[in-house]
């Protein structure tokens, strides 16, 4: 199934065009705005417009949708354009190149994924790009174009090069590509939060920010993709998407605001006496460990990740994400989530 269309924003889209058709584009952008407004769609798009073989296409920068290359793009299958994004790999121990091929077998899936269903979840909240998955950038980032003139590296969800500031060595390596980056080699990193980034990283990008969408492109998009049934409470939906597609597509599933909930639910327990801990460690789901109980501690670590951010108790939120990312691990193999609610409450309640 191919990608769906690309829904609004024109003025930032003109300006990409326009530097296309003068040969003006930087080597490395950085698309930066709030989650969800289609920072990755608007990448896809540029990338068409970089690789169509029309001359129209190119010119105007949408790409004619109609030629080889525009099609491969649109089916995630373009050898020059090499879409990353955040992937979790539950193998641990490997070495180096088994770590590699992991990710690379990972990305396969999830664009796989992505072919069936191009109206796509945010990652879970333990993926991330690892070293290896820089070290497959590099290996692809030296390989001479197959179909096109150019090849095109978009990195999706550029801040989790970092999850923990102790361990900067993907986004490290990442900053030697963006460097030199070949002559024929055009990066687009894409981040809603650009400030996580390092200032290494920030200075060898081109800033461009996009904007909300406004509700006569949001309802667009919902009248043409959604579901009728979720047309029936639109209104209310447009109203808690703020300009974002993103969110609208979460309010049409379970989404993240869910899980938002569920986590604050959670960290009011833990504030609250052992008695409280206990029941809302025993209301979770014994056979929910790698669904509802996962979707809790996603919402948990979206929650710390944005204490850390702005920079409340740096030390005891870096310990609890420790904490929290520990029995998401433990919950992949299927581990009771009632113990581990129970054993995470009692740990967050003590070091506050």
């Amino acid at each position: 199934m191919p990608l769906r269309p690309l829904y609004g924003h024109e003025p930032v889209r003109h300006r990409l065009a326009g530097a296309i058709a003068a040969g003006r584009l930087p080597q490395a952008l950085l698309f930066e705005g709030p989650r969800g407004v289609g920072k990755q769609r608007l990448a896809l798009w540029l990338a068409q417009g970089m690789v169509c073989e029309r001359e129209g296409g190119r010119s105007t920068g949408d790409g004619c949708g109609e030629c080889q290359p525009c099609r491969l793009v649109l089916n995630l299958s373009h050898p020059d354009v090499h879409w990353f994004v955040p992937v979790e790999i539950t193998r641990k121990g490997a070495d180096a190149e088994k770590q590699v091929e992991l990710v690379e077998d990972a990305l396969a899936e999830e664009m796989a994924a992505r072919r069936e269903q191009p109206l796509y979840q945010p990652p879970s909240g333990l993926a991330s790009h690892g070293i290896a998955s820089v070290r497959l950038l590099s290996r692809r980032l030296h390989l001479t174009p197959a179909l096109a003139r150019r090849k095109v590296f978009i990195v999706g969800d550029a801040e989790r090069l970092v999850p923990q500031q102790a361990s900067p060595e993907a986004a490290n390596a990442l900053l030697k590509a963006l460097e030199e980056p070949p002559a024929d080699t055009v990066f687009v990193l894409t981040s809603s939060q650009p400030d996580a980034l390092p200032a290494t990283i920030l200075s060898r990008v081109v800033r461009v920010r996009v904007a909300r969408l406004p509700d006569s492109v949001l309802t667009e998009f919902a009248q043409r993709e959604l579901s009728n049934a979720s047309k029936r409470s639109l209104p209310q939906q447009l109203s808690s998407a703020e300009g974002c597609v993103g969110r609208l597509l979460a309010s049409d599933g379970d989404g993240s605001v869910g899980n938002r909930d569920a986590a604050n639910a959670f960290l009011t327990a833990t504030r609250g006496s052992p008695a409280q801990r206990y029941a809302t460690a025993l209301a979770q789901q014994p056979f929910q460990a790698r669904g509802g109980f996962t979707a809790l501690l996603d919402g948990l670590l979206e929650h710390l990740r944005g204490a850390a951010r702005t920079g409340k108790d740096t030390s005891a939120v870096v310990a609890a994400i420790s904490r929290v990312l520990d029995a998401r691990g433990m919950a992949q193999g299927n581990v009771n989530p009632q113990l581990l609610a129970a054993v995470l409450a009692d740990e967050m309640w003590s070091n506050g």
